[in-house]
């Protein structure tokens, strides 16, 4: 047995954490798709309880790959996420090192 990992396995277990979280990548990936997305329709699209949601969006906003946004539409309190320069830059890094991870067949 080696004290090496293959270069494939290395990069696996150096996948960004943050991001290797299922739903936190689901709602990095639907937030790369547009400008702003609303907390209702992460809710629906990711299937995700409102706590849940609420969980992982605040560990993307700590780690400086979401922005929340607070606003009303008339006098009702609505919350949206903007991907952030470091989200989207830290997305396409997770993507790049997963292909990279996935060896030639």
């Amino acid at each position: 047995m080696t004290d090496t990992l293959n270069p494939e396995m290395q990069t696996i277990l150096e996948l960004d954490r943050v991001i290797h979280e299922p739903a936190r990548l689901v709602i990095l990936t639907v937030c790369s798709s547009a400008e702003e997305v609303e907390f209702k329709f992460l809710e629906t699209t990711t299937g995700l309880s409102k706590g849940n949601l609420s969980s992982h969006t605040s560990k993307l906003e700590q780690a400086g790959y979401l922005e929340v946004v607070k606003a009303f539409r008339g006098k009702i309190p609505v919350t949206s996420f903007k991907i952030t320069k470091t989200g989207k830059a830290a997305l396409a890094s997770y993507w790049t090192a997963l292909r990279d991870a996935i060896p030639n067949t």
